[in-house]
């Protein structure tokens, strides 16, 4: 499109709103005026702030495009997350244009790089980063057109999720009840059905359900039919389904590709014979459908037996029954005959007889059975009685009883010798301390003499006069203060100057110990 022309009130304006001014008379509006009111500390005067420029750009932008424009170009770089962000370009510009999810979902396309389109929605400005952008609200592919690319890339869809495979789509009755016709209650192709289904077999119940096939409401009351008649078929009593209508152009069938009613037919809960159209046309519907025709006089022949051939058939039937009747017949006299010549049918009573001796024979045989079973039975709980009397638990007890008295006894007399033996030997021990004790020799005449540290007094040398002693006896003590230190020593009676000690061997100081203080007290016994 050309571009538009310069407009100085436009431009004005859109200054105005930026700055939150009022067009007020005589003003000039020139573009770098800055309103005293509006100006901020600090602020150069003339100068605008980017906030400032932002807002004009968006108000021209606002005021010098149309509402709606567009535009065709090139799609490139396309990259889709929750929306669908791609550029426009041609040999001379690239925009920036952003699809959002609301409106990817109506597209009915997927747009690819290079794919040639036209876009169709407003120009904005997205003051944060700077960037203008077209928000796209319908886009549109050229060349091929968008209805045979929508088409193509439902069947790659509807391919991949398994729609058009063959071991999915459900068998046809054999003779239904009633057929439900989805379609234009005004149509020829309405006709054709009701004609053809009336003269093959009249005995074939119809329902018609009135929808538009063609428009931009058609596909969804198409599905709603389907869906009624999926939910209440057993109610209705219906047993299939034909959708169909009849010629038209690409853009009059364009109902019966809708993803939607794919869908319907699917998930319908009784078969789908679909007719759309001409033979040459192709629709999503009749790609998913249990059953294609090429016409809808067709698709009620499919559905519908053919009443003379009923006719046939019966009559076909009917011989064959009475065949297999007068067959079934014959073998069954013959079986009565060979059963009239049985013995227990020419002589019952005889038979009876001989059943009566089989039982007189058989209840004896189980009299004999039952009393040896009962003796046999006698003879076990006799073997049964001994070993529960050898078990007997009053006489395992008395056995226990009097083995545990035995052993106690047995401990008793072993513990009583043991505390004996102990008693006698600790007897011993103590009498023999007692006889070596330290009371022992101080009532023999000895005394114990120590120091104020406590240590015995050993060697007069050791003394110093003046030291006080505590001297321990047989009954007592004393108290005494060194006067004078002597070498004399007490032997046999008599004071002897104390001789020079010799050097002894050394022996372990408890070994020597013990030895001293054994000959200690045994110089006295």
């Amino acid at each position: 499109m050309g571009r538009l022309p310069f407009d100085p009130d436009r431009m004005r304006r859109a200054k105005q709103r930026a700055e939150g001014g009022a067009t007020t008379p005589g003003s000039t509006g020139n573009v770098g005026e800055t309103p005293r009111h509006a100006a901020k500390p600090g602020a150069i005067d003339g100068v605008l702030t980017v906030s400032r420029l932002a807002a004009l750009i968006r108000g021209v932008l606002e005021e010098g495009l149309p509402r709606k424009v567009r535009v065709v170009g090139e799609v490139t770089g396309s990259r889709r997350s929750t929306h669908l962000y791609l550029g426009l370009k041609d040999s001379g510009a690239v925009i920036n244009a952003v699809v959002f999810a609301s409106q990817l979902r109506k597209l009915g396309f997927e747009p690819r790089d290079g794919q040639e389109v036209v876009a169709t929605g407003r120009v904005e400005f997205y003051g944060p980063q700077g960037r203008v952008s077209m928000i796209v609200e319908k886009l549109e592919p050229v060349g091929e057109g968008a209805a045979e690319v929508r088409f193509r890339q439902l069947c790659d869809e509807l391919r991949t999720l398994g729609w058009f495979s063959t071991d999915r789509k459900r068998t046809l009755p054999g003779f239904p009840g009633r057929v439900a016709v989805v379609t234009s209650p005004t149509g020829a192709a309405l006709q054709d059905v009701l004609t053809t289904m009336a003269k093959r077999c009249p005995a074939v119940a119809v329902a018609v359900v009135p929808v538009r096939v063609q428009g931009e409401h058609a596909a969804g009351e198409v599905v709603r039919a389907l869906d009624f008649l999926s939910a209440a078929h057993e109610r209705l009593g219906i047993d299939a389904v034909i959708v169909t209508r009849g010629g038209g152009s690409p853009e009059d069938l364009a109902a019966f590709n809708d993803r939607d009613v794919a869908r319907a037919i699917v998930e319908s809960a009784i078969p789908v014979v679909a007719a759309i159209g001409h033979e040459t046309d192709t629709t999503i519907a009749e790609l998913v459908a249990d059953e294609r025709c090429a016409t809808p006089t067709q698709a009620a022949v499919r559905l519908t037996p053919d009443r003379d051939a009923l006719h046939l058939q019966l009559d076909a039937l009917g011989r064959r029954f009475k065949t297999d009747l007068a067959r079934t017949l014959r073998f069954e006299r013959q079986r009565l005959a060979s059963a009239a010549r049985h013995p227990v049918l020419a002589d019952p009573r005889g038979a009876v007889r001989r059943a009566e001796e089989q039982l007189a024979t058989a209840r004896d045989g189980l009299e004999d059975a039952a009393r040896e079973a009962i003796t046999e039975a006698g003879r076990r709980v006799q073997r049964a009685s001994l070993r529960l009397r050898a078990q007997d638990p009053g006489r395992l007890l008395t056995i226990a009883r009097e083995r545990v008295n035995t052993r106690t006894e047995r401990l008793g007399r072993s513990v009583a010798q043991q505390v004996t033996g102990s008693r006698t030997a600790v007897r011993s021990l103590a009498e023999r301390l007692e006889s070596i004790g330290p009371a022992a020799v101080l009532r023999r005449g000895y005394s114990c003499t120590l120091r104020a540290d406590g240590t015995a007094a050993r060697d007069a040398r050791d003394l110093r006069p003046g030291e006080r002693l505590t001297t321990y006896l047989a009954s007592g003590s004393v108290q005494s203060d060194v006067v004078e230190v002597s070498d004399e020593s007490l032997e046999g009676g008599q004071l002897v100057p104390k001789p020079k000690p010799t050097r002894r061997p050394r022996r372990p100081k408890g070994e020597r110990d013990e030895r001293d203080q054994l000959d200690l007290f045994n110089s006295g016994g």
